[in-house]
């Protein structure tokens, strides 16, 4: 599991996450994404575009993260992309009424935004 990030501007920051997030592979980045999306009021792009799994473990990552960075008056947003088994996924647990996705990285960091 890899763990990316890249502020495109002062208050848009992307994180591009890699591999499993299964059990290992969430604790391997667990604290390193709380750090770059959460701790700071700023608009996040979480770039899913590269998970080749999906568990239960990660996605409450996701959730728990999106809701911390709300409370600080910011926002998470996640690109994935082409992928479609991540978007089936987030869809069918109903993530993307948490958070909204997206298939173009403009969009994304549109979305971010507003």
């Amino acid at each position: 599991m890899t763990i990316e990030y890249e502020d495109v501007t002062d208050v848009l920051r992307r994180v591009r996450l890699s591999g499993r997030l299964d059990v290992p592979g969430t604790q391997a980045i667990s604290i390193k994404f709380t750090g770059l999306s959460a701790t700071q009021a700023k608009r996040v792009v979480v770039d899913l575009t590269e998970i080749t799994f999906l568990g239960s473990v990660g996605i409450r990552e996701l959730i728990t993260n999106a809701k911390a960075l709300q409370q600080r008056t910011g926002k998470m947003v996640i690109f994935v992309g082409n992928n479609a088994m991540v978007a089936k996924t987030l869809e069918t647990t109903g993530i993307d009424a948490l958070i909204p996705l997206f298939t173009d990285l403009d969009e994304a960091d549109k979305g971010a935004m507003s």
